[in-house]
């Protein structure tokens, strides 16, 4: 069920929400490897660590005009103990990355649906690089610190802007727009 769409023009509507599917679980740990491993080598042959055990995939899907379906963005949340929620390995194909809103509707979900579940306190890590995108959708920093050789900063999100989600099966229709830094 999965294509890959080179062209952003293409694209019916990108729709995030669980991956509940077992194609889409495998196609947000191959976005991962592909972003993590390959991209940005951070780690060698895979990224996956105890948390994903626990952790809740969500995806990115591209609809496209033939029903085809892309899965082109992936973050993953968990909940550490009552109340305190992670997002964590927050990835968006680079082809992707021009169609917008993407990786601001993954963390949408993820904050919404954790908000639902009793979240009193959002963190994530956050590649210095993509600090700004997160403050634009009113998260703040609390700790700059160093994860895999990289500069990070200890995040949080601001809850008040992120209204609980029941449905995260279904999820959301993201809008279009011009390409997003993550």
């Amino acid at each position: 069920m999965n294509a890959v769409c080179e062209d952003p023009a293409l694209v019916q509507a990108v729709r995030i929400k669980f991956a509940i599917n077992a194609w889409e679980r495998e196609e947000t740990r191959r976005l991962r490897r592909a972003v993590f491993c390959d991209e940005q080598g951070i780690f060698t042959d895979d990224d996956i660590d105890a948390i994903d055990a626990r952790a809740l995939p969500i995806a990115a899907l591209l609809e496209l005009p033939d029903g085809a379906q892309e899965v082109v963005g992936t973050v993953r949340i968990h909940e550490e103990e009552p109340g305190l929620w992670h997002g964590s390995r927050l990835a968006v194909a680079r082809h992707a990355r021009r169609i917008g809103n993407v990786g601001s509707g993954l963390i949408k979900l993820a904050v919404c649906t954790a908000h639902a579940r009793g979240c009193h306190t959002f963190l994530a890590q956050v590649q210095s690089r993509n600090v700004p995108l997160f403050t634009k959708l009113h998260w703040h920093s609390l700790s700059q610190l160093e994860v895999y050789g990289r500069t990070h900063h200890l995040m949080q999100a601001d809850l008040d802007f992120y209204p609980p989600i029941e449905d995260g099966a279904t999820g959301f229709v993201v809008a279009r727009s011009s390409a997003e830094p993550v």
